[in-house]
C-alpha cells in the first residue's frame, strides 16, 4: 500500500466506528476538510514527511474511523491545540499513537547528572538535524495534568553528588584546556555569551537566534562530558540551564510549544545540578506562563507554587516578585479575583524590597522591572475581565497599569521591542473590553509597527486574536475594516524560519 496519504494501521476488514471526537474538533474548528488536507500537508513538509500527500478523501476516511499512521495524528494534535489555544493530545482526538522512546519523549527523566547531560547533547542535537516546526520529527508531545506536575516535583527531592564532577582542585595547570578542562576566561566568556544571547531574544524575539542559542547548548554539553573541577562543572550546568531556558523560551516565542516544554524540563534538571534553586524556580514560571497560554492555569498554578516552594528561602524579592506575579496571572485565568488581588499586592510589596537586597540579581531576572511589574499585574486584571464575561470593572482596574507599561517600555529604546509591542496589543484588548473601538484600533496599529520588528509569532498571533475581537464587535466600523485590511498585508501569515 502506498504510504503517500499516511493510511490507517489495522486491517482491511477490522470494523471501523466513525471517530467522534475527531469529529467534534473538526467541526468546531470551522474548517473543511480541504482545508485541513492542505494544512497537514504543509505541516508535514515542514517535518521533512514529504511523502505524505493528504486530500479530502483521506480526511473523511479519518473522521469515518481511520487511524492515520505518524506523524499525522501528532500533526493533528498541534494543529487542534494551535486552533483552540489549549492542548488537545492525539487521545483527546480519538487517535492512536506509537509510543515513542522514552528519553525523546516525556517529562519523567532520570534526575542525574550524567543522564541529564546525555539528554541535553540527544535533544539539542536533534533540534539541530531537524529545526522543523512542531515534534522534532514525529516523537515530542506535549505533557500536562499529573504526568507534568508530579516528575516536576521531584526537584525538590535531594540528589547524590553527581558522578560527572570530580574532586581535582579548582585551580589547574597550564596544560588544563588541552586536557579538555576550561579555564576561568573561558567559563566568563560562556557566561557573557548567554547574557549577549538573552539580549537578542528581548530586541529582536525568538525567530531570530533560536538555532545559534540550541548550538551553544549543544557546546556545553560537549564540555560537560569532559573532565572538570567540581566548582567548573557546577558553572557548566548553570551556563546549560540558562540556554536550554532560553531555547525553550525561544521555542515558545515561535510556537514550537513541545519544543519549549522539553527544553524547560531539561533546563531544570540542569540548574538542580548546578545547585541553583532560584534559577529553577524561574524555570518553573516559564512552564507557568506556558500552561496559561495553552489554556491550563491549574497546572500553571500548580507550577508556580512548586518553584515559591522550593526556592522560599534564597530568591531574591526581585525573583519572588515575579513568582506572585504569575500566580496572579494563573489564579486570573482560574476565575479566582480574590486570590488574584492579593498575589498582585504581593508581587507590588515584594518588588518594592528589591532596593534592599544586598546580592546583585542574576541576568536572568533583571528582564523584571517595574515596567514588567505593571504589565503582568495588569495582564492579571484584564484576564480576569475576560474570565468574568468582559467585566468592565477589571478592565478599569488594568487600563492604568498596562497604559504605564506602554509608557515604560516606549522609553527604553527598542531594549525590549517585543514587550512593547505585547503590552501594546493588550492596552488595545483593554479598550475593546471597554467598548471602546476606535482607541483599540489605534493601539492594534502600533502594535503591528512593532511586531515587524521582531520575529515573534507569539506577537503576531495575539495581534490575529485581537482584531479578530474587534471584528466580530465592531466589524462595520470603518476603523476596524482598515485595520484588517493592514494586518493582512503588513503581517501576512505565513511559516517562521527557526
Amino acid at each position: 500500500m502506498s504510504g503517500n496519504g499516511g493510511g490507517g494501521t489495522g486491517s482491511a476488514s477490522a470494523e471501523k466506528r466513525p471517530n467522534e471526537l475527531l469529529t467534534s474538533w473538526f467541526v468546531r474548528s470551522g474548517w473543511s476538510k480541504g482545508e485541513l488536507a492542505r494544512q497537514v500537508n504543509r505541516r508535514a513538509r515542514q517535518l521533512g514527511a514529504n511523502h505524505i500527500s493528504t486530500d479530502t478523501s483521506r480526511v473523511r476516511r479519518w473522521l469515518d474511523g481511520e487511524n492515520p499512521r505518524e506523524p499525522i495524528p501528532r500533526i493533528l494534535s498541534e494543529l487542534f491545540s494551535e486552533r483552540f489555544g489549549v492542548v488537545v493530545s492525539v487521545e483527546d482526538l480519538g487517535l492512536r499513537t506509537t509510543r515513542p522512546a522514552p528519553s525523546a519523549t516525556g517529562v519523567d527523566l532520570p534526575w542525574t547528572g550524567p543522564q541529564t547531560v546525555a539528554l541535553l547533547s540527544e535533544f539539542s542535537r536533534s533540534d539541530l538535524m531537524l529545526a522543523r516546526r512542531g515534534f522534532l520529527g514525529s516523537s515530542l508531545a506535549l505533557s500536562a495534568g499529573p504526568s507534568l506536575i508530579e516528575p516536576m516535583q521531584r526537584w525538590l527531592v535531594p540528589s547524590p553528588s553527581s558522578p560527572l564532577s570530580r574532586p581535582e582542585p579548582d585551580v589547574a595547570p597550564s596544560s588544563a584546556r588541552a586536557r579538555g578542562r576550561l579555564s576561568k576566561p573561558e567559563l566568563d566568556l560562556l557566561e557573557t555569551t548567554t547574557v549577549m544571547f538573552r539580549q537578542w531574544d528581548a530586541q529582536c524575539g525568538g525567530g531570530l537566534r533560536r538555532k545559534a542559542v540550541v548550538g551553544q547548548l549543544h557546546e556545553v554539553t560537549d564540555l560537560l562530558q569532559e573532565p572538570q573541577p567540581d566548582a567548573t562543572t557546577k558553572r557548566l550546568f548553570k551556563v546549560a540551564a540558562e540556554l536550554a531556558e532560553l531555547a525553550g523560551w525561544m521555542s515558545y516565542d515561535v510556537g514550537l510549544q513541545p519544543t519549549a516544554q522539553k527544553y524547560f524540563v531539561l533546563a531544570l534538571h540542569a540548574a538542580k545540578e548546578a545547585g541553583d534553586r532560584p534559577l529553577g524556580s524561574y524555570v518553573l514560571s516559564n512552564m507557568s506562563r506556558q500552561m496559561i497560554h495553552l489554556g491550563r492555569p491549574e497546572d500553571a498554578l500548580e507550577l508556580i507554587h512548586l518553584a515559591q516552594y522550593g526556592s522560599r528561602d534564597c530568591a531574591s524579592p526581585r525573583v519572588q516578585s515575579m513568582l506572585y506575579a504569575m500566580e496572579a496571572r494563573a489564579y486570573a485565568n482560574m476565575g479566582q479575583p480574590g486570590r488574584c488581588k492579593r498575589a498582585v499586592r504581593m508581587a507590588e510589596d515584594t518588588f518594592a524590597e528589591a532596593g534592599e537586597w544586598d546580592e546583585p540579581d542574576p541576568d536572568w531576572i533583571r528582564f523584571f522591572s517595574e515596567a514588567e511589574l505593571y504589565a503582568e499585574n495588569s495582564h492579571s486584571f484584564r484576564d480576569l475581565a475576560y474570565v468574568a464575561g468582559r467585566s468592565p470593572t477589571y478592565a478599569s482596574l488594568a487600563e492604568p497599569l498596562m497604559k504605564r507599561a506602554v509608557e515604560l517600555f516606549g522609553q527604553e529604546g527598542g531594549e525590549h521591542q517585543r514587550s512593547y509591542a505585547l503590552n501594546l496589543i493588550g492596552m488595545a484588548t483593554v479598550h475593546l473590553l471597554q467598548r471602546e473601538a476606535e482607541q483599540s484600533t489605534v493601539l492594534a496599529t502600533e502594535a503591528i509597527k512593532a511586531a515587524k520588528k521582531v520575529r515573534s509569532e507569539r506577537v503576531n498571533t495575539r495581534i490575529r486574536k485581537t482584531v479578530d475581537t474587534a471584528v466580530r464587535d465592531f466589524g462595520e466600523l470603518a476603523e476596524v475594516v482598515e485595520l484588517t485590511e493592514r494586518l493582512a498585508v503588513e503581517l501576512p501569515e505565513t511559516a517562521q524560519a527557526v
